[in-house]
């Protein structure tokens, strides 16, 4: 979202350096080392997926954090309760449920601290309105403004990323083809089981280009 802003106008690169390095460094302080951790839980029947968090929690915190496609989804919160959910899901009928190997459990409510923190820089920075519109992570809806910007920014922190939504508002505006710059093609492979329909294409380095023209 930070690169998109960028590229929307919105936010100068040197501005979104600043921030991205101080949001790195904010949530990786929010939450002491092991406290916290990630799952990536595959074909978990959906209607399954609050029940299983609910029961795993048991006074802790254990939430959806990456709505990645409708078979996959990423969890995060206090250790004990993401392994209590693993067993849990498996258990509901997951294909797999795998811990993933992060340094924190991002888009959480583990994450306010950090979020407050970052509140302050965001804040100080300067937001222009937007020269294209976006579909922000938080919300998954269309932003033009640089206070929606500066909003969705200090929002996404420790809410889930709404990617299945994001993919499904753009193609019901009429979207069906759609490029995933950087390296890989993780994207793109969510892509196919969310609209199966859109055509996703990669740039990732200069050979790919001829491919795009």
């Amino acid at each position: 979202e930070y690169s998109a802003l960028v590229a929307a106008g919105s936010l100068r690169f040197a501005d979104a350096l600043r921030l991205v390095r101080n949001r790195g460094r904010y949530m990786q302080e929010a939450v002491p080392v092991g406290t916290g951790a990630m799952a990536a839980i595959l074909k978990l029947p959906a209607d399954r997926l609050e029940e299983v968090l609910q029961q795993a929690a048991q006074g802790e915190v254990v939430t959806a954090a990456n709505l990645n496609s409708p078979d996959q989804v990423v969890i995060a919160g206090h250790a004990g309760a993401v392994t209590r959910a693993v067993e849990l899901a498996k258990a509901a009928g997951a294909k797999r449920a795998i811990p993933l190997p992060v340094s924190a459990p991002f888009h959480c409510p583990l994450m306010k601290p950090a979020q407050e923190r970052l509140k302050a820089d965001l804040d100080a920075a300067p937001f222009e309105d937007l020269r294209v519109p976006l579909v922000n992570n938080w919300q998954a809806r269309e932003i033009r403004t640089g206070a929606e910007a500066r909003e969705g920014l200090y929002q996404q922190v420790p809410n889930p990323v709404r990617w299945v939504d994001t993919i499904r508002y753009l193609v019901a505006q009429g979207v069906d083809r759609f490029i995933e710059v950087g390296p890989g093609s993780v994207l793109i492979g969510l892509l196919r089981n969310i609209e199966p329909a859109a055509k996703g294409f990669k740039f990732g380095e200069a050979a790919d280009l001829d491919a795009l023209r």
